[in-house]
């Protein structure tokens, strides 16, 4: 497919080319200020109000995203030329429904944005419809049947211990848990009930696989040259998750040929069925020269923070450029580290202090992401690292985040 050349208005006028963006929280604002450095008109749109990206953005609108209704209404008000979803729950099926009708174009396609949406669509797509390797999985509807796909049922095979229980739609590790035996069953199944965005009572079980490492593959659709579109990667980026939510990442992360040529297949075989334009977060586990698919998402990825200290376009440059048909650089600047800043506290409007003793460790910055409300274990902020050795970095990248002190005013 040949993308056709987008024409670049001003911004607040009657030519200008907006792209309104569904979800507006850390990743969503980096997004906002890359477009808006190209001269582009943003529209962020979120369910709280003053959210990052409404901070920053041309327009700020709070509504309902699942609401499909709400949704249709500021879509055909706004009639932005691109809408990006950067969040879960949103109201696929009336994106699908604007999408088929002409309103609007959705990044990278109506249809992905629906499929990654949740986790039974991109597991059933990757595994039995592309028949990519994953961990084994049953998705179920209650607590009996969480404990039946466990334990096997009428003489089939269970998925044993141990295991871990997700939402099938959730984001940063919302509701998401390990079991290492039946008495962790009620204790997952609530946890994960409280933890769902939107599809309440279904979760996925999958089979716990022995991995050496996870890494996060930022894979970029974008126009190439010639103006097809073409596939590119950026350097594998590594992370350490706890329960499910990432806490620290870093870049590039070795790998052998054979797995790192197996991850970008799986990559790039799951993104080119997803179709469309943009940057895609492919998280993988690898083991030797196994790899397994995990998840992907449609937009850039919280672990990918961490290319705002290691390349020459970070992942929000890269997606931003991608969306409006441009050519991307997927190149490495410096190895590099990020390491997430908690709130903390539970309050409104906290401060932070020790932003000045975190600058003095070298080669770091921080972002604090401007929310409103702090949770004990909300993201707040990043710090990131850069050095010759990505150790170096990391242990720099944790040490300044550490310097950063969130408090109640």
């Amino acid at each position: 497919m040949t993308q056709a050349a987008i024409t670049f208005g001003t911004p607040l006028s009657r030519q200008a080319t907006k792209v309104m963006l569904l979800g507006s929280g850390e990743l969503g604002k980096e997004v906002l200020i890359a477009l808006q450095r190209l001269g582009v008109e943003t529209i962020a749109v979120d369910r709280y109000d003053n959210a990052p990206g409404h901070q920053v953005a041309h327009h700020a609108r709070t509504i309902t995203m699942s609401d499909a209704a709400q949704l249709k209404a500021l879509i055909e008000a706004e009639r932005p030329m691109l809408v990006v979803p950067e969040i879960e729950a949103i109201a696929t099926g009336m994106l699908e429904e604007l999408e088929a009708a002409g309103v609007v174009r959705v990044i990278p396609t109506a249809r992905a944005a629906r499929l990654t949406m949740d986790r039974e669509g991109i597991r059933v797509l990757a595994a039995e419809t592309l028949g990519l390797p994953t961990s084994p999985y049953k998705f179920c509807n209650s607590q009996a049947e969480l404990q039946a796909a466990i334990d096997g049922a009428n003489g089939g095979p269970g998925i044993g211990y141990p295991c871990i229980v997700k939402p099938v739609m959730s984001s940063s590790g919302k509701g998401q848990s390990k079991l290492s035996g039946p008495l962790d069953v009620k204790t997952a199944w609530d946890f994960a009930m409280a933890g769902g965005r939107v599809s309440h009572g279904r979760v996925i079980v999958e089979g716990f696989i022995d991995f050496d490492y996870e890494i996060t593959l930022l894979t970029v659709r974008a126009a190439g040259s010639s103006g097809q579109i073409e596939t590119h990667f950026c350097d594998p980026i590594g992370h350490i998750q706890v329960n499910g939510d990432y806490v620290e990442s870093w870049q590039p992360h070795p790998m052998r040929p054979a797995a790192l040529q197996r991850a970008q297949h799986i990559a790039k075989t799951v993104t080119d069925n997803l179709g469309g334009q943009g940057l895609f977060g492919v998280e993988l586990f690898v083991k030797g020269d196994d790899v397994w698919f995990s998840e992907v998402s449609p937009r850039p990825h919280d672990t990918g923070m961490v290319t705002m200290a290691t390349q020459w376009q970070n992942e929000f440059e890269l997606h931003a450029r991608a969306i409006l048909g441009l050519p991307v650089n997927t190149a490495l600047k410096s190895p590099g580290a990020s390491a997430v800043i908690y709130g903390g506290v539970d309050a409104h409007g906290i401060v932070f202090d020790g932003v000045n003793d975190a600058l003095r460790v070298p080669q770091t910055d921080i972002r604090l992401f401007g929310k409103p409300e702090s949770f004990k274990k909300r993201r707040m902020g990043v710090a990131l690292a850069f050095d010759a050795d990505v150790e170096v970095a990391r242990v720099n990248a944790k040490e300044a985040a550490s310097r950063v002190k969130p408090r109640v005013a």
